[in-house]
């Protein structure tokens, strides 16, 4: 089988591609880096034309939209909450994130956080198309992503099992240091 490198895009709808390249340059420091355009659809030959416009999120990531000017108005799935469908952006430090949402926060943006998940810390946003954004910064102990992973598979078997949260890594929540992998 084939080795997965990497993501090459991760492709979302927006609402005006202009305005959202902008608002990605301006509040997360994202280099435009690609637009393609096109009156078909290349793979399905649809007539349906699009604005394609690529973002760099570093480290060879790239975010991409598609604006379609044609289609009906951009809607999202109402049968999945707000806060399942989102983007997460790795940061390097809290400084950085408290940083980020002062700004955030001064452009006029409602910001979430920052949420303590035990191994990491975040913020979450949306951008102007409505897609909820989240910037995280690790903090987690080597023991802790040593405990995390010694369990991984145990937990995907009990919830597939049962569909109720295991409590393998309840100490994520109880604030407790994991036992010795």
């Amino acid at each position: 089988m084939e080795k997965i490198e990497r993501i090459h895009h991760v492709a979302y709808r927006c609402l005006d591609a202009k305005a959202t390249v902008e608002w990605y340059v301006k509040h997360l420091g994202m280099e435009f880096v690609l637009a393609i355009a096109e009156d078909k659809v290349p793979s399905t030959g649809a007539d349906d034309p699009y604005m394609h416009v690529f973002l760099d999120a570093g480290q060879g990531n790239v975010l991409a939209f598609f604006e379609l000017p044609k289609s009906a108005t951009m809607g999202r799935d109402e049968n999945t909450p707000l806060w399942v469908q989102h983007i997460a952006f790795k940061i390097g430090s809290m400084g950085e994130l408290e940083s980020a949402k002062a700004r955030l926060q001064a452009a006029g943006i409602d910001v979430l956080g920052p949420t303590d998940h035990t191994i990491f810390k975040s913020i979450y946003f949306f951008d102007p198309n409505g897609h909820r954004l989240e910037l995280a910064v690790d903090v987690g102990t080597e023991a802790m992503y040593r405990q995390l992973d010694a369990c991984k598979w145990e937990m995907l078997d009990e919830w597939a099992a049962t569909r109720r949260a295991p409590k393998h890594a309840a100490w994520m929540h109880d604030k407790a240091l994991p036992a010795p992998v």
